[in-house]
């Protein structure tokens, strides 16, 4: 999948991080020396929903919007959010995607149901699935926060840029109290994915 443009869509719920993410990996593309256009959409992000960041980047890029069918990789923090926006993937896309469940205001309520299934719906959607327990990860750093980083650093087996570029993205974008820490879950995450297709 590596290649000389392409384009990212991450989606989340509010709260996970899913904003900052996108802000890194833009960040890593920039010092990786490409162009990087981004758009975000915060869809009630404070109270639990959907959001979503289109980032495409390449040698110059003009619009910062992906089309449906058009995104080489999907990084979806929450599982509902991966089926919810896996049309946005190419036929040949891949998806990193969270093992969590995270109950939207609806299901929380009792007015709907949270689907059943979702590995196997994700499976007959995504054929190029790569389903990770990134909350598992944060976790054993004894920071829930990072589940963001550890996404970041499972996509990055992915993308067309050294680990390098990363971790001087994480020096840019953070605070340097808590760099550290995000850069141990970005390997974290990338420790997810080695051998490739370990988090299948």
């Amino acid at each position: 999948m590596k290649q000389a443009r392409g384009n990212v869509f991450l989606a989340g719920v509010g709260g996970q991080g899913t904003l900052l993410a996108s802000e890194v990996l833009g960040e890593a593309f920039l010092v990786g020396g490409y162009d990087v256009k981004k758009s975000e959409v915060h869809g009630m992000a404070q109270r639990g929903g959907a959001v979503t960041t289109h980032l495409r980047y390449g040698p110059k890029v003009f619009s910062p919007l992906i089309e449906t069918g058009s995104a080489d990789l999907l990084v979806a923090f929450e599982k509902m959010e991966a089926l919810r926006f896996a049309h946005f993937l190419k036929p040949a896309g891949a998806a990193v995607v969270n093992a969590q469940e995270i109950m939207p205001p609806s299901v929380a309520t009792g007015r709907e149901r949270y689907p059943e299934n979702m590995g196997e719906r994700l499976a007959g959607a995504i054929p190029n699935l790569y389903l990770i327990d990134a909350l598992a990860a944060a976790l054993s750093l004894r920071e829930v926060r990072a589940v963001n980083m550890v996404m970041v650093g499972a996509a990055s087996r992915l993308l067309p840029l050294p680990e390098d570029c990363y971790l001087e993205a994480l020096r840019a974008r953070l605070p340097e109290r808590i760099v550290e820490v995000n850069a141990k879950a970005f390997q974290a995450g990338r420790a997810l994915m080695a051998p490739r297709g370990a988090g299948r």
